[in-house]
């Protein structure tokens, strides 16, 4: 039996600890001070677990009831995505978020067939359905396109209860993400370059040429699925596809892709052979091009949280080294939903392969 963790602090201990975590040029009292803010953002992050798994519960079940395909997982954001955050500006504003606001540090993801069934999901049972806790926010990115090409529904909810021992994580907030396979094969692509190129196209921060063959891809997917295009780039699609092609054959895309999928086949191997096996602790040596495993049944949940932040707190500030919590229902459903981590780009390369070939 999993037991869930509870709050330890209050919501200005943990705001304090956010900004000591992103404090530049600390002394050695403030070094000191990292280590309990540390602590106080590992305690905060994990309490998230329990809502999350609410809501992965009724979104896995929701879900199968639109399509029999749909896959679902859930996952705690990173320690260097959240501070991250807390750092990033806005239209050139200094950033304000504090870390108790911050919105998807616990989130659960469905990835249906088709947009058309991702929609039918998000309008039966978010937007009209009997959730009893407070949805908070909607942000609607298949129909409005980020100009980076990123494409999903977030809806971002607030945890109600009044069962006893669980009002304690009222309050907290998660993120439901609700997207088509081809939205995905595209963001799980971006990461997996991020991931290789020490990169951050994810975060519009990469190299000009990987970002605008992203834009111009995205732009291409939405095309087939009927949906809006990413704005500026082109209309037509044959002018939109020469231009992917052009870009494809400069930055050896396919080429590049397909040797690092050969790079970590013993990773679908291992996840074979672990059926019974619900989380996984992945830690990459991207240099060395090494991948260490780490697996956990669901009663070991708790143990997994902690061996995640001690993997993290080993690996801060270097950048050839990464670490995530990933969990799934089935091994199988692991390797489809976070093929960044197993490098898989197989589909996402016969879709690109699909539009050079057209013109």
């Amino acid at each position: 039996m999993t037991i869930w963790l509870k709050p330890k602090y209050s919501k200005s201990a943990v705001n304090h600890a956010g900004d000591v975590l992103i404090r530049k040029n600390k002394t050695i009292d403030e070094l000191f001070e990292e280590s309990e803010a540390l602590e106080i953002l590992d305690n905060w992050r994990s309490i998230h677990s329990y809502p999350m798994h609410v809501f992965k519960i009724r979104l896995k079940r929701k879900a199968m009831i639109v399509d029999k395909n749909a896959l679902t997982v859930q996952r705690l954001k990173r320690v260097p995505a959240i501070t991250k955050k807390l750092q990033r500006e806005y239209n050139g504003r200094p950033a304000t978020m504090t870390l108790s606001q911050m919105q998807d540090i616990g989130g659960c993801r469905a990835i249906l067939s088709n947009v058309t069934l991702a929609r039918r999901l998000c309008d039966f049972y978010y937007m009209k359905g009997d959730l009893k806790h407070k949805r908070v926010k909607v942000n609607d990115y298949i129909t409005n396109p980020k100009n980076d090409g990123y494409r999903s529904i977030h809806l971002i909810y607030k945890y109600l209860s009044n069962k006893q021992g669980k009002k304690d994580y009222n309050g907290l907030l998660i993120e439901v993400q609700i997207r088509s396979k081809l939205q995905h094969l595209w963001a799980t692509a971006i990461e997996t370059v991020d991931l290789y190129t020490r990169q951050a196209i994810k975060s519009s921060e990469g190299e000009e040429e990987w970002m605008e063959f992203f834009r111009l891809v995205s732009s291409a997917f939405a095309q087939i699925e009927n949906c809006p295009r990413v704005p500026k780039t082109p209309i037509n699609e044959k002018e939109l596809y020469l231009e992917i092609k052009r870009r494809q054959a400069e930055l050896k895309v396919i080429s590049v892709m397909t040797g690092w999928m050969k790079a970590i086949k013993i990773l679908e191997e291992r996840v074979k052979q672990t059926p019974k096996l619900q989380y996984f602790l992945l830690e990459l040596d991207i240099v060395g091009s090494k991948l260490s495993i780490s697996s956990y049944t669901k009663d070991q949940e708790e143990q997994a949280i902690k061996d995640y932040a001690t993997s993290e707190k080993k690996i801060s500030g270097k950048r050839e080294y990464d670490v995530v919590l990933v969990g799934a229902d089935k091994s199988a459903d692991l390797r489809k939903a976070y093929p960044n981590y197993f490098v898989d780009g197989t589909e996402f390369l016969i879709n690109l392969q699909k539009i050079i070939s057209k013109y």
